[in-house]
């Protein structure tokens, strides 16, 4: 059964209908934070949304069959239109304030609020009270033992793959120009900063994961909190400037393309289930995706995104890709993944970290490839990212190693008295790995904006 109504084309009766017209629920941004979105004619379709049968998208060629079906869920298509063109109201009002209070301000006053609570900011602006107690509303539906769960079993396999996956996970926003153009004109991906917003984001999905980190004195927790601004900081100056085109891009970053990130493992783990011939996930499974729907919520995506079931999952990403067109320019998409594959991520000295260098760029060229390139090596090849065989045999290397490790430590967890041991010793190993991160500062500097490309 999906929590996410219309998943089979079938309305739920208590569900409003999808939105008329192109996303009037969206309009009263412009009321809310005119700063951002007073320019913004929300009854006009964006060229990047497309519901023409016709149309090349980024629905994945395996999946091709189905887009016209998706096409016919109104339901869902109505969301995909609907948070097109939707931000963040509650953190958008509060980067607006930044020509009052300056961007490293608001981000200080959002730091000390997260460890110390609203009131030890003398004077905090009304946005900042509505953006914590935003935050701090506990869903309905979460079941913190869940998470609690869901991120042990995420970190026994994170401390060990996400060193060969850093730079592939930022890499699904960049083969679509209408979703990578955001860090190409803040410039976010240019030399080496490039490797610093890798380590960014591992450093946020890695910080997430420790023991009650999303809990509400938690690091995950503050961390949501900074990326959130973040994004509402990039929101408010690409939306100030002349280079943003509403009515071809729709608005920078909307949910639409945050819901990715987020749930890319929750939809591949559902794939494999539906392919398994179930319809449901395992209690060991579930808890995996509490943690991801929690962590999603927390960035302040909304619940209607946020599916939990895998075929409610699968529907609600494909029906993205359905209706996101596909557009690949090469001074913004290729520039960015280049940059990206060609960032110097691990330069340390000594055999080992040599090693690892090895396996780590042929895994996320081989990452690139099947997932976010459909498995065209040719395609990688024109982008300027080669494919050899020597960065297959050191993907292949490189995952069997890591892979093997999350087997020894899932069995060793398993066991009593020695579980706990082995928990611990991996919590400290991805203490170390964040260490090793450097500081994430989750912020963005629109003095740096106009030396991007």
């Amino acid at each position: 059964m999906s929590s996410l109504p219309g998943i089979d084309n079938e309305l739920d009766p208590d569900v409003s209908p999808a939105p008329s017209g192109f996303a009037p629920d969206a309009a009263d941004q412009a009321d809310l934070v005119p700063a951002i979105y007073g320019r913004i004619d929300f009854d006009v379709q964006p060229e990047r949304f497309t519901t023409d049968i016709d149309a090349k998208t980024e629905m994945p060629r395996r999946f091709l069959a189905e887009r016209e079906e998706m096409l016919a869920n109104e339901h869902l298509v109505g969301l995909m239109r609907l948070y097109t063109m939707t931000g963040d109201r509650t953190a958008d009002a509060y980067a607006a304030l930044m020509p009052d209070f300056g961007f490293r301000r608001l981000v200080d006053m959002l730091e000390l609020a997260c460890d110390s609570g609203i009131d030890a900011v003398a004077d905090a602006p009304p946005e900042l009270h509505a953006f914590i107690t935003e935050m701090e509303i506990v869903p309905a539906w979460l079941d913190r033992d869940l998470v609690e769960e869901g991120a042990r079993q995420e970190l026994i396999n994170y401390v060990h793959v996400a060193p060969l996956a850093l730079r592939g996970g930022l890499l699904a926003t960049f083969v679509n120009k209408y979703s990578a153009l955001p860090m190409a004109l803040t410039g976010t991906l240019s030399g080496k900063r490039s490797a610093k917003r890798s380590f960014e984001t591992g450093s946020f999905f890695g910080s997430t994961i420790m023991p009650r980190a999303l809990e509400r004195s938690g690091a995950g927790f503050k961390a949501a909190a900074k990326v959130r601004l973040m994004h509402s900081m990039v929101r408010f100056n690409l939306m100030r400037g002349d280079r943003w085109d509403p009515a071809v891009y729709g608005i920078p970053i909307p949910q639409v393309d945050q819901m990715p990130a987020g749930m890319f493992g929750m939809y591949l783990m559902s794939l494999k289930v539906l392919s398994s011939g179930r319809e449901e996930f395992t209690p060991q499974e579930r808890a995996r995706v509490e943690l991801a729907r929690y962590r999603c919520y927390l960035l302040g995506l909304p619940e209607a995104l946020l599916a939990d079931s895998p075929r409610a999952i699968r529907d609600v990403w494909l029906t993205r890709q359905a209706t996101l067109r596909s557009e690949f320019d090469d001074a913004t998409c290729g520039s960015l993944l280049r940059a990206t594959m060609e960032a110097d991520l691990f330069d340390q000295p000594g055999l080992g970290n040599a090693v690892h260098r090895w396996c780590e760029d042929g895994f996320s060229r081989i990452f690139l490839v099947k997932n976010f390139l459909n498995g065209n090596f040719e395609r990688a090849q024109s982008l300027g990212i080669d494919v050899t065989r020597t960065h297959r045999v050191a993907a292949t290397i490189g995952y069997a190693y890591a892979i093997a490790r999350v087997h020894l430590f899932e069995a060793l967890v398993k066991v009593p008295k020695i579980g706990p041991i082995a928990y611990r010793n991996r919590v400290r190993k991805l203490a170390k790995q964040l260490e090793s991160y450097g500081h994430a500062d989750f912020v963005t500097d629109a003095s740096k904006y106009a030396q991007a490309a």
